[in-house]
């Protein structure tokens, strides 16, 4: 497979492991008092209620994972190099555009303040002591890393919650697949199957086939949401990259979860 945004990342980053109407329908002409105050209460019933707090830049790296924080992973703050602006991402069908974003490790929506840290997970004791003489399975047992590109963002008002919506909005209308061009290269998704997930207030998982050059590869993307907070998680598994399939990283996005609650 030629080199892509999303394997470059990938690969310096594993080479580095090596050394995210409950109301009733009611009707006919008694509405009118009652119905005045069930508004009435509804309304207070909303103000009553504590609006999430929206963290601060300082606050948000705070809240973002760091070293020590998984066991088993390797955690740094984004190179330069692997972050990539949303005005890099050009999308074929606009509504797939919150898809690309994600999967690029950049905003979703407009987050007010927003960071990015490189997860990777560290080799699998004994991977290679059982891998055979062969070397595409020496490759797969040396390279079973799997690298995930954290994207953190607060949000005012609904923001986290509607670029969650917005996902799934993408997720859906994009299933059969897209393309879409990041820092000059271009990238295929040719499916998207959903996966379960679950961690933070709201969240959404799902397994894409990334094409590249002719050959496929398997890519995941998680995102949660917590208060006014919004995370996406894409990963990739070298070793996964010529087919093949590797795990959601449940540890890692649970810890998120656990970090912004």
């Amino acid at each position: 497979m030629r080199s892509s945004a999303i394997r470059r990342t990938a690969v310096a980053a594993a080479a580095v492991s090596l050394a995210l109407l409950a109301a009733g329908c009611g009707g006919g002409s008694d509405s009118g008092s009652d119905g005045k105050k069930a508004d009435t209460k509804g309304k207070e019933s909303a103000a009553a209620e504590p609006a999430a707090k929206v963290l601060s830049a300082a606050e948000l790296e705070k809240a973002a994972l760091a070293q020590g924080d998984v066991k088993g992973h390797k955690i740094s703050e984004a190179a330069a190099k692997d972050v990539v602006a949303t005005d890099d991402i050009k999308v074929e069908k606009e509504v797939c555009t919150p898809l690309a974003n994600a999967l690029m490790g950049a905003q979703v929506g407009e987050p007010g303040a927003f960071t990015k840290r490189t997860v990777v997970s560290e080799p699998k004791k004994g991977a290679m002591d059982k891998a055979t003489g062969d070397a595409e399975d020496a490759f797969k047992a040396a390279f079973d890393i799997t690298t995930t590109q954290l994207a953190l963002g607060s949000y005012d008002g609904k923001g986290a919650q509607e670029s969650v919506a917005a996902l799934r909005t993408a997720a859906t209308e994009c299933a059969g697949g897209f393309e879409f061009t990041a820092a000059g290269e271009k990238q295929k998704i040719n499916k998207i199957t959903e996966v379960q997930v679950k961690a933070g207030e709201e969240s959404v998982a799902w397994t894409m086939e990334l094409e590249q050059g002719g050959e496929k590869g398997e890519m995941k993307l998680a995102a949660l949401r917590q208060g006014s907070s919004f995370a996406s998680f894409s990963s990739i598994n070298l070793a996964a990259m010529g087919g093949g399939s590797f795990d959601l990283p449940t540890a890692v996005i649970e810890a998120q979860a656990t970090k912004l609650a």
